[in-house]
């Protein structure tokens, strides 16, 4: 099989995770691999993917080696893969923009971002370097709240001809406007904003499903997260929440059965915790009544380590998507979007999502 070349914005803890999953996979064998979904997608492995190009707006990023830049503060996720090796691929200097929110800017340079002096790239030289790259896939990974610079990169991706796997909570596969976009030149999207493996909304969504399954209705919910990473330190300006909250809750809501009152129902992100690293903690109550019209509740915590929890669904995504551009499909991909999504095109049941995606990989199902 070819390489699949992907093209990364944002070389944070996600994209850490990311890199060190394709080494570390690269190492195993299949009766051994554990945490994957798929071992073998239409003949690509995890490790057949290749990093070709990457952007970041960080100093101490910018002109390093990718292997390298993934270590680099502020990243703070767990290192599970130390020998990573050098590629020669060198993080080129991204596009501003609302890539970033004020408040994050160097108060504290092992917590926060330190920008870097070099001229913000501009859409041609993006475009340029991902022509040049050969990249087939771009993954954007810049922070919640990145509207303009996420629609930016969008469109670059759309004059290089490359596809797009929207990791984050901007609405491009979703948006009817955008698809029609990626449709018209053939050229696959998946998104919008990545469900992690086994994270708050994919655990909130089930019990959801699990209470109109039983005939439980349920009255009341909320789901409250904390973290200490930048993507939560990020989120205190939530000015930039809203494409996030309305993600996460839609994807609760419309699994529910009956939809909740706006006062009924809270999910999302709630605070900073700085000496939580990259663990996340969900705090999870749903309320409801059963049988008789008598009262019940379910509470539970999770604990998770946020940015691997990510990266064993962007390894099946960027699969996903390699294999419709094989197949000369483009437009927005409604099958993995479901499946592997918090806001896709169309919300679909975890279950129906799950069979459709199977459909997809093994081409019953053309997207």
């Amino acid at each position: 099989m070819d390489r699949i070349k992907i093209a990364i914005v944002g070389i944070g803890n996600c994209a850490s995770s990311l890199i060190q999953g394709i080494e570390y996979y690269r190492k195993k064998k299949e009766s051994d691999a554990i945490g994957l979904m798929n071992w073998d997608i239409a003949g690509y492995k995890p490790f057949d993917i290749e990093v070709v190009a990457a952007f970041d707006i960080d100093t101490r990023k910018v002109g390093k080696d990718v292997a390298e830049a993934i270590f680099a503060l502020p990243n703070c996720t767990t290192v599970f893969c130390e020998d990573v090796p050098l590629n020669g691929v060198l993080v080129k200097m991204g596009c501003l923009l609302d890539g970033y929110s004020e408040h994050m800017g160097g108060f504290d340079e092992k917590r926060t971002f330190v920008p870097s002096k070099e001229p913000a790239a501009d859409k041609d030289s993006v475009v340029q370097e991902l022509r040049d790259s050969g990249a087939d896939i771009l993954l954007n990974y810049l922070p919640v709240g990145s509207e303009k610079a996420s629609k930016f990169y969008a469109d670059c991706a759309l004059d290089a001809g490359v596809a797009l796997v929207n990791n984050m909570p901007v609405f491009i596969a979703s948006d009817p406007e955008w698809a029609t976009r990626f449709e018209e030149k053939g050229i696959p999207v998946i998104g919008d904003d990545i469900k992690a493996q086994l994270g708050a909304t994919i655990t909130h969504r089930t019990l959801a499903d699990l209470f109109h399954k039983r005939g439980v209705k349920l009255e009341r919910t909320y789901q409250l997260n904390t973290g200490g990473n930048t993507d939560f330190l990020n989120m205190l300006n939530r000015s930039r929440l809203a494409s996030k909250k309305e993600s996460k809750t839609e994807a609760v809501q419309s699994v529910s059965g009956q939809r909740l009152d706006d006062d009924n129902i809270h999910v999302g992100p709630s605070d900073y915790v700085a000496w939580q690293n990259d663990n996340k903690v969900c705090f999870l109550r749903m309320e409801g009544k059963l049988f008789g019209d008598v009262p019940m509740n379910i509470e539970l915590r999770l604990s998770v380590e946020d940015s691997p929890n990510s990266a064993g669904v962007v390894i099946d995504a960027i699969r996903c998507c390699k294999i419709a551009l094989d197949r000369g499909i483009g437009g927005a991909l409604n099958s993995p979007s479901s499946y592997f999504m918090k806001h896709p095109p169309i919300q679909f049941s975890d279950d129906e999502a799950h069979l459709m995606t199977t459909e997809f990989i093994k081409g019953s199902r053309d997207r």
